[in-house]
C-alpha cells in the first residue's frame, strides 16, 4: 500500500476512532485530538488539571477504541520504584523470576506523577526513554506502541514533588484540562446517571498504529517549515538574539532541540489527520502551545504579572 493510500486510509480510521471515543467522553475535543496526536507521533502526554474531570476514564475509553492494553498506577509518596517496575522473587526451583509490575502495558496512565518521590518518577521516565526498564541488572524490553499519560495536579496543593525541567522535557505535550461548559457538562451528568452502558469497539490493532507511526514519519517535510520551527524554538530562548521582547523580560529558560523534533513530529501527525500529505508553517502553530507550555519556564515577574505561557507562546508566531 502506497503512503498517500496509507494516509487517506488513516484519516478515515481517525475520524471513526474519534465517533468511538465521543460514545463515552462528552466534548474535550482538543484534549482528545492531542492525545491521540501524541499516541501517533510515538511521544507522551502530560494532562495538568484538578481533580474530578474524569482523565482516567478518558485515557481508558482511548485504550479500549485503540484495541490496546491499559493500565493505571496512581502514584503516591510511599511507592517504590519495584511497584512499578516489577521484581524478581525465588520460584519453587529456588530460582529467580521476573514477575513484571504494572509498566508492563501499551498505555499506562501515570496518575499524579507529582505526588512520588523523585527515585520514583525516574524509574518511571527511563521506560519513557528508553521503551525498556532495567531490574537486577536485567533489561527487559517494552512491548510497542508504549504510550506514557502522565496526570499532574496543580502544584499548590501540599505534599506534590514537581518534576524538573529535564523530566518534563520527556513529554511531548502538556496539556491543560479545563471545567467543562455548562452545556457539556448537563450533557455528562444525563449520561452518567441512568443504567445505560455503553460500550466501545477496539478498531485498531497494536501492529496497524505502529504502520500508522512508521507512514506518518515518512511523511514529507519541506526545509522552510523545519527552519520555521527551529527559529520558533530559538525565539524561546532569552540569551539568544532571535529572543522577542517577551521572552527576554519574562522567561529564565527557553525550549531545547527535543521541542523542535517534537514540533515536526506532531505537525506531521496533524496534517495526516487532517488528510495533508505534507506539513506547512499553520499545522506547527496548532501543535505549538502544548509543545512549549512545559519547556518555556517563566521567571518571578511573569508569575506576579500573571503572565500566561499562552502569550508568551503566542508572541513567537
Amino acid at each position: 500500500m502506497s503512503d498517500v493510500t496509507a494516509i487517506e486510509n488513516f484519516v478515515k480510521k481517525y475520524k471513526t476512532l474519534k465517533e468511538e471515543i465521543a460514545k463515552v467522553i462528552v466534548g474535550q475535543e482538543d484534549v482528545i485530538d492531542q492525545i491521540l496526536i501524541s499516541i501517533f507521533s510515538g511521544g507522551h502526554s502530560l494532562l495538568i488539571g484538578v481533580p474530578g474531570l474524569a482523565k482516567t476514564l478518558m485515557v481508558n475509553t482511548i485504550a479500549q477504541a485503540l484495541g490496546l492494553d491499559f493500565k493505571r498506577i496512581q502514584f503516591t509518596p510511599d511507592l517504590m520504584p519495584s511497584d512499578i517496575l516489577g521484581s524478581e522473587i525465588l520460584d519453587e526451583d529456588r530460582k529467580f523470576k521476573f514477575i513484571k509490575g504494572p509498566i508492563f502495558a501499551n498505555i499506562i496512565l501515570a496518575d499524579e506523577i507529582n505526588r512520588t518521590p523523585p527515585k520514583t518518577q525516574a524509574a518511571l521516565l527511563e521506560a519513557m526513554q528508553e521503551r525498556a526498564v532495567t531490574v537486577a541488572g536485567h533489561q527487559y524490553k517494552l512491548e510497542l506502541p508504549y504510550f506514557v499519560l502522565a496526570t499532574q495536579n496543580p502544584i499548590e496543593q501540599e505534599g506534590t514533588y514537581p518534576l524538573p525541567e529535564a523530566q518534563l522535557d520527556r513529554f511531548m505535550f502538556a496539556i491543560n484540562l479545563d471545567y467543562p461548559s455548562f452545556q457539556e457538562e448537563v450533557d455528562v451528568v444525563k449520561a452518567t446517571t441512568t443504567d445505560v452502558q455503553v460500550s466501545v469497539n477496539s478498531l485498531f490493532t497494536a501492529q496497524e498504529i505502529i504502520d500508522f507511526q512508521n507512514v506518518i514519519r515518512r511523511i514529507p517535510i519541506a526545509d522552510n517549515v523545519i527552519e520555521y520551527a527551529v527559529t520558533m524554538v530559538g525565539k524561546t530562548r532569552p540569551n539568544s538574539t532571535a529572543a522577542v521582547d517577551l521572552v527576554k523580560e519574562y522567561v529564565d529558560w527557553g525550549a531545547g532541540p527535543r521541542a523542535s523534533q517534537n514540533l515536526i513530529l506532531a505537525a506531521k501527525t496533524y496534517a495526516a489527520t487532517k488528510g495533508k500529505f505534507s506539513p506547512d508553517a499553520e499545522d506547527i502553530q496548532a501543535v505549538a502551545t502544548s509543545i512549549l507550555r512545559h519547556r518555556v519556564i517563566k521567571n518571578y515577574k511573569a508569575e506576579a504579572e500573571g503572565v500566561t505561557d499562552e502569550a508568551v507562546i503566542k508572541s513567537l508566531f
